[in-house]
């Protein structure tokens, strides 16, 4: 069947599309999305503009009238932390489904940390061991460890790429002050849920997923996406170290002339950059593989294991 996946972020409106059964692994079909950086939309009372939620009512009639254009059975809306997060996100919520029919689940940072390890441990398998996984995305961190395919603990935390840019990294290029204080506020705060993790034992594999894992690890020299999915691609926490202060003295228009750096993500690097290298300097992480594969893949794949036989095209 074909199945699509709608997912309201923190960055971005993205409807993935793929072909899937139980059983098998998702094909992607078609991709669609929207820039909405609701993360940096949000007024001094934390809630969501009337400007953003009438973006975001356009932006979702659009995507649900290209999942019926491109023949989707049914789509699985959700959102995460830039609504989860809203002072009027009840509101925004009810607002949506009005004006649009859709009714979007929102997902728990735990959720998000479950569903993205769910999809990194089907990617790499069984043979990954013990696994961490770290997650930067709009507006929160997600890390989880385990050895099945539900993870011993998951955690979300504030440090997503964009709320941290917004709250924190104003000025472009930032001030030197403001890069040091949001330095110290993302390690101060990882370094708090560290235990919690040293307590299961170390990781045999630890992978990042996200866009900003992809474009921190390419400019460090990994592989470009054109050359495919299945070419293993790593980031250095050497080489990371090495372009974070580089980062920091470039600005937006500068980031986007590097290599996997897309204009309408390029101001939020640095701070992805800080948040990933203060997680693998307090995990002990020297490299890290990059998962192709994150939250919605896992919304997908949980989606595809509760479906009934029949419908999966089974017996």
């Amino acid at each position: 069947m074909r199945l699509g996946v709608l997912d309201v972020g923190s960055n971005t409106v993205h409807l993935l599309v793929v072909d899937a059964h139980p059983g098998a692994r998702p094909l992607p079909a078609y991709s669609h999305k929207a820039e909405l950086r609701l993360a940096e939309l949000l007024d001094d009372d934390g809630a969501i503009s009337e400007a953003g939620v009438h973006r975001l009512v356009v932006t979702i009639r659009e995507a649900m009238q290209v999942a019926e254009d491109k023949g989707v059975e049914d789509v699985v809306p959700f959102a995460t932390s830039a609504i989860r997060e809203a002072t009027n996100g009840e509101e925004v919520l009810r607002h949506l489904t009005e004006e649009t029919g859709v009714t979007l689940q929102v997902l728990s940072g735990e959720d998000e940390a479950r569903l993205t390890f769910l999809a990194a441990r089907r990617w790499l398998g069984w043979s990954a061991g013990r696994l961490l996984v770290l997650d930067i995305g709009g507006g929160s961190l997600e890390i989880a460890y385990g050895l099945d395919e539900d993870p011993d603990v998951g955690v979300s935390l504030p440090y997503g790429a964009g709320r941290l840019t917004g709250s924190g990294l104003r000025a472009d290029p930032p001030a030197p002050e403001d890069v040091r204080a949001l330095r110290r506020q993302v390690r101060a705060g990882i370094a708090r849920v560290v235990s919690d993790f040293a307590r299961y034992g170390t990781p045999d594999q630890i992978v990042g997923t996200s866009k900003t894992f992809k474009a921190l690890a390419r400019i460090a020299g990994a592989a470009r996406s054109a050359e495919g999915l299945y070419v293993q691609r790593e980031l250095d926490r050497k080489k990371l170290e090495e372009w974070v202060p580089r980062l920091a003295q470039m600005s937006s228009r500068e980031r986007a002339a590097l290599p996997g750096v897309s204009e309408g993500r390029s101001r939020q690097l640095l701070a992805g950059a800080l948040v990933a290298e203060a997680a693998m300097d307090l995990f002990g992480v020297e490299t890290l593989e990059i998962c192709p594969w994150a939250l919605r893949e896992g919304v997908i794949l949980r989606r595809l294991d509760h479906l009934p036989a029949r419908e999966g095209g089974g017996a």
